[in-house]
């Protein structure tokens, strides 16, 4: 656990204002000065883009300074993350359960702040993680859903065993039955 190293790791938001304000969670990590809204993608940041081959490892924790969320509607993703296409330092999370309660229980659907807060977790920064998340009514649900899984991507080292766990814990994802 890199924990007591936290306050290093930048957690920065690029805001794209596509959804209703009153429900960006983005936002409100903003404005309690949990996040740092950005202009352009700081080099030094993994970007989380999931439409990227490469997943998000806890090594990449010590190859980062930060990490850079694009805050976007979901119908509205894919171009918006067009543009992040040429960074090296894209990754995608694992699979994981939406807590919030627009997108309950639907696999990959998060929202900025449950794709932060799981990014942070794997990375290492429980605590920055739950910081985040307890600020909404609704984020115990998101650990509550994902806490096992969040806990054996915690400790992958490679892409293959990333996928052996998504494969574990959700084979009608890969076509298995249930």
């Amino acid at each position: 656990m890199i924990d007591n190293f936290s306050d290093k790791f930048d957690i920065n938001i690029l805001m794209y204002r596509q959804d209703d304000p009153n429900k960006c969670t983005a936002s409100r990590i903003i404005k309690f000065h949990l996040a740092n809204e950005v202009k352009r993608i700081p080099r030094s940041s993994i970007v989380l883009n999931p439409y990227t081959d490469r997943y998000l490892k806890p090594l990449d924790a010590k190859m980062f300074k930060g990490i850079c969320a694009l805050d976007c509607s979901w119908n509205l993703a894919s171009r918006v993350i067009q543009a992040s296409r040429g960074f090296s330092n894209n990754r995608k999370l694992p699979a994981l359960l939406a807590g919030n309660p627009i997108n309950y229980a639907k696999l990959g659907m998060l929202s900025t702040v449950e794709a932060l807060s799981g990014a942070l977790y794997i990375l290492g920064f429980e605590a920055r993680a739950m910081e985040l998340i307890e600020r909404f009514r609704w984020g115990h649900t998101f650990f509550e859903l994902n806490a096992e899984i969040l806990k054996d991507y915690s400790k992958v080292k490679v892409d293959e065993d990333i996928v052996t766990l998504e494969k574990e814990y959700f084979p009608h994802i890969f076509g298995a039955p249930n």
